[in-house]
């Protein structure tokens, strides 16, 4: 999970389309390793989007979402030199942060 979390943004005339992969297992508990073990469960609890500083996404998921989500959504108004911030927190309290500037 030390992969940084890959944002992408994709100016158009009217609006920006931001896409999101997080890097994350999302392990459910249900899994089993090779000697038959359950694997613990490991999913992120929290996502935040914040552009500028302030909040534009504050979701909530669960361990049904499959291993490296990838969240995609529009946005209007985006300039050059906006900052973008993605953060997660899972269920076990690891959490990654990293942000990019629009171009």
């Amino acid at each position: 999970m030390n992969d940084p979390i890959k944002i992408r943004i994709q100016r158009h005339a009217d609006f920006s389309e931001i896409r999101i992969l997080l890097p994350h297992p999302m392990e459910t508990g249900l899994s089993k390793d090779e000697q038959g073990r359950s694997l613990p469960p490991q999913f992120i609890q929290t996502l935040t989007v914040e552009l500028n500083g302030k909040p534009l996404i504050d979701a909530q998921l669960n361990a049904s979402v499959a291993r490296n989500p990838l969240f995609a959504f529009r946005v209007r108004e985006l300039k050059p030199g906006d900052r973008l911030a993605v953060a997660w927190v899972d269920n076990t309290g690891a959490r990654r942060r990293d942000e990019t500037v629009a171009s």
